[in-house]
């Protein structure tokens, strides 16, 4: 046989390419994400509490994603959320005890499991467990917010990163609706409060609001399906913020989501099942 026939018959050799890295199929990316905002976030804030109490979040939640995901579904988990789920507990608790951050990152994981409803899980699992904690324990525990800072320049390469990443997972409109809503609420907080729009408008820079419109808000498995609800849902849960804010509420979009995003899914089930029972009958 010729070297040309020998290279004809050759098998191609497979590459990654920009756009599978940049897929819903690499299920490593979101975590590859997440990391890169607690890197530029240290780097530029300090701020990681301990490196400790961060490495017992993340090693909590991978433990406990191994254990509830054999027991329920008799398979071994991809670990990708439960990582997830704890490098945030990691990075947004705040706690003088060690405790906090297991019991928050075991509490988000367990939420997956048990608080299902048709076989999907309704709230986001690190939204869940950070809000129960704040509300239940608020003299041992709190979340990271405006001590972050808000300086902008080590934002933009979170924006840019993060833009790219939820464009190419077709959920940017949650994520620009939810913007575009902040901003337009703040400048109507501060016409009702007199405050000064900077102040109002200065939360969204800090990297606080990038894991929580970059992950919490754009969980796939806890938001709605139809865009247009998504896009509405997301504004209903900045209006909420808003509602909570106005009454000096510190932990705000964590309470927002907590109870808007729940609901929804509710409703969406509600109303998908009143168009299945026709279905069901003519069958």
């Amino acid at each position: 046989m010729s070297r040309t026939n020998s290279a004809v018959a050759a098998p191609p050799m497979r590459t990654v390419s920009w756009k599978w890295f940049f897929s819903p199929e690499n299920r490593y990316l979101a975590p590859m994400f997440i990391t890169c905002i607690l890197i530029v976030g240290h780097l530029s804030f300090g701020i990681l509490e301990s490196y400790k109490k961060t490495g017992i979040a993340i090693i909590a939640s991978l433990l406990a994603e191994l254990i509830l995901g054999r027991v329920y579904t008799g398979k071994w988990p991809i670990l990708a959320s439960a990582y997830i789920s704890g490098i945030s507990v990691g990075i947004l608790v705040r706690s003088p005890a060690f405790w906090p951050y297991a019991v928050c990152a075991v509490v988000a994981i367990m939420s997956k499991y048990v608080l299902r409803v048709n076989g999907r899980h309704i709230w986001n699992p690190s939204n869940f467990s950070i809000s129960v904690l704040l509300f239940l324990a608020p003299e041992t525990v709190a979340a990271l917010s405006i001590q972050w800072g808000n300086y902008l320049l080590p934002m933009v390469v979170i924006w840019i990163l993060g833009s790219i990443i939820i464009a190419r997972l077709h959920r940017f409109n949650i994520t620009g609706t939810y913007v575009a809503c902040f901003i337009a609420f703040a400048f109507l907080r501060s016409f009702l409060t007199g405050s000064p729009w900077q102040s109002e408008i200065a939360p969204l820079t800090g990297p606080m609001y990038q894991l929580f419109i970059f992950f919490m808000i754009t969980d796939p498995k806890t938001t709605v399906r139809s865009k247009k609800w998504q896009s509405i849902v997301v504004a209903l849960i900045a209006f909420v913020e808003m509602i909570l804010r106005l009454d000096h509420v510190v932990y705000a979009p964590f309470y927002a989501l907590f109870m808007v995003g729940p609901a929804a899914l509710l409703v969406e089930q509600w109303m998908e099942s009143r168009k299945a029972a026709p279905a069901r009958v003519a069958a």
